[in-house]
């Protein structure tokens, strides 16, 4: 098994991603948190992706949203890395399905992590007011924006990682919406980058 690099990450942050992911596999077998078909492969398709994330994490404390958070990626990773570079920041993590929710709470408070998890609708969530929002393999842009415009502050940005379809996706989002855009290369796929949006408004 491949394991964070510890020239990346700290002995601690490398230690609570190994114990988050004995508990993701061991809850996988039941509820299918993540396809079966990456398991093999879940240090490279899921923590290192989501661990990238938390470089965008600023050293002051902020209020993070991450929506869809299913098997908490990137939520519950970047929580993790955050506990040494942001260590007042808190997490929202959004999960219609109950089982998942359900792992979230329990992963999180085995963790030791400051999260809060709601198990309702994204569209039925009171708004979050997060300083920083993300969702990974959620939605489509131009709905994602619909979810930030709800639950991101006004002066906040947002975190989406797209695939090789990214330009596409934001010109069909800006045909609803305004945005500025920071397009960042994924340091673990090639084809892959993250979306920085902010000075979101609808048109």
């Amino acid at each position: 098994m491949t394991t964070p690099n510890r020239a990346d990450v700290s002995r601690e942050t490398s230690d609570a991603l190994m114990r988050f992911v004995t508990l993701l596999e061991k809850w996988n077998a039941a509820i299918n948190l993540i396809g079966k078909s990456t398991v093999a492969d879940i240090w490279s398709r899921h923590i290192e992706d989501s661990l990238q994330l938390a470089r965008f994490l600023p050293g002051k404390a902020v209020l993070w949203a991450d929506l869809g958070s299913g098997g908490g990626l990137p939520g519950l990773v970047v929580a993790i890395a955050a506990r040494e570079t942001s260590p007042e920041s808190r997490f929202v993590l959004v999960e219609s399905d109950l089982r998942k929710a359900t792992f979230l709470r329990e992963a999180s408070r085995q963790l030791a992590l400051p999260v809060t998890v709601h198990a309702n609708r994204i569209e039925g969530l009171a708004p979050i007011n997060a300083d920083i929002l993300s969702a990974r393999a959620l939605a489509p842009l131009r709905i994602l924006c619909g979810y930030a415009d709800r639950h991101l502050k006004p002066d906040g940005f947002a975190l989406f990682p797209k695939g090789e379809l990214a330009a596409q996706e934001i010109t069909e989002a800006r045909s609803q919406w305004a945005f500025d855009v920071d397009s960042v290369p994924s340091l673990t796929q090639s084809s892959a980058q993250i979306l920085k949006l902010k000075g979101l408004r609808h048109v």
